[in-house]
């Protein structure tokens, strides 16, 4: 059986073969967004996902606990491509007729896209590697636990997942670039993230006599405008080091120094290495700032992701994929986020790049993720399958040649 002679002729086989699945993926993607599954528990969006790809002819793997990899194509290894499968803690206020069944779990970060996505990607693949095998294997990876610090692709790369792949790509939904485009850059583009819970405890006692106990909330409130300042006058600017309280507990009576209190935040650096220096830096300011007022600190420092860092092959890549599948003007230059992103992990095993996803309906709204009424269009479906797609058979039809 011959092999696809020129990169032109799979394309247009593989469009064919899309054309065909689009409302069936659509539909797979309100099943999946309508049982959103947290960390860990995506029982049911695996399981969907492997039957799926099974009725394809594929014969995929179940990861340990959740998650799935499959493999399309002949010969060697030549590219993996990656999705995130878990929800959100959040509540859904979309108001959508397939909106979330479960209370308080949503896809509020388009995870519910990315899945569909690339199994759209292993759909046409499959249907073209049926018709004359592709001279290469592509790897699709449905990672779990994205959402959960250090993140779920430790556990891939510890199963062994990555082993032989030269180079890796993924997509992020983004709500802030219309449908129809994709963001790009090289080098970071997301940051460093790391979670910060500070406990403080002293005897407590009465607000007349502060002086006669640990002013327990008066050492919490220094903490939170003294330790940002610290780091921003002892690491590089340029770094953009970011550290922003999101709670701060104490207290229950005004006329009373509480005993017990904590503060939780995160901690978010542009730069890999600053932000090993940072976070060094960031708990001994921490116990020097508390010292003064004799209160006892228990600081859980928990070490999340690095950055992103895009790769100049990977990332030409997915722009000429774009480029030839959406148009010329299709790729736009994208600011680094100072979100973070465990598919970094993956970028400093096997050289990659993810590119962001435009979700946004050109004219309407612009949403922000982690939010219950995030509305992606779900035209964005067809445009990450036709890029990644491309992309892959960029790839493994490169090599052939």
């Amino acid at each position: 059986m011959e092999t696809f002679s020129t990169q032109s002729s799979a394309a247009s086989r593989a469009g064919a073969s899309l054309d065909l699945l689009l409302d069936e993926l659509t539909g797979i993607r309100r099943d999946i967004h309508r049982h959103p599954e947290l960390s860990f528990k995506e029982h049911r969006t695996t399981d969907l996902l492997i039957a799926r790809l099974r009725q394809a002819g594929l014969v995929p793997q179940r990861l340990e606990g959740t998650g799935v990899v499959v493999d399309i194509g002949r010969g060697p290894l030549r590219l993996g491509l990656r999705a995130d499968i878990d929800a959100l803690p959040i509540i859904e206020e979309t108001g959508l007729p397939y909106a979330s069944a479960s209370t308080g779990v949503t896809h509020a970060c388009g995870h519910d896209i990315h899945a569909t996505v690339m199994l759209g990607v292993a759909l046409v693949l499959a249907d073209l590697d049926r018709e004359q095998p592709l001279p290469g294997t592509v790897r699709i990876i449905f990672q779990p636990a994205e959402e959960m610090m250090p993140g779920g692709a430790l556990d891939v790369i510890a199963q062994g997942v990555l082993t032989g792949l030269p180079r890796i790509l993924a997509l992020h939904c983004d709500p802030r670039i219309d449908v129809g485009l994709v963001g790009t850059r090289i080098g970071a583009i997301t940051s460093a993230s790391d979670t910060i819970r500070v406990e403080l405890s002293g005897r407590g006692g009465h607000t007349s006599r502060p002086h006669l106990t640990e002013d327990l909330v008066f050492a919490l409130a220094s903490i939170a405008v003294n330790v940002p300042a610290v780091l921003s006058r002892r690491i590089d600017v340029r770094s953009a080091v970011s550290l922003v309280w999101g709670q701060i507990h104490a207290g229950s009576a005004p006329n009373a120094i509480p005993a017990h209190g904590y503060m939780s935040g995160t901690l978010r650096c542009l730069d890999a290495d600053a932000w090993k220096s940072a976070g060094e830096l960031l708990d001994r300011a921490v116990r020097e700032v508390a010292a003064p007022f004799g209160v006892t600190v228990k600081l859980e420092h928990t070490r999340g992701v690095p950055p992103v860092v895009n790769q100049e092959a990977e990332t030409g890549l997915l722009e000429a994929a774009a480029r030839a599948e959406l148009g010329p003007g299709a790729v736009v230059l994208t600011p680094q986020s100072m979100g973070g992103e465990d598919f970094a992990w993956m970028t400093q095993e096997v050289p990659g790049a993810m590119m962001r996803l435009g979700t946004r309906t050109p004219g309407g709204e612009t949403y922000d993720l982690h939010r219950g009424d995030y509305r992606p269009d779900e035209r964005a479906i067809e445009y990450g399958v036709r890029v990644m797609t491309a992309a892959a058979l960029q790839t493994v039809l490169d090599a052939d040649g």
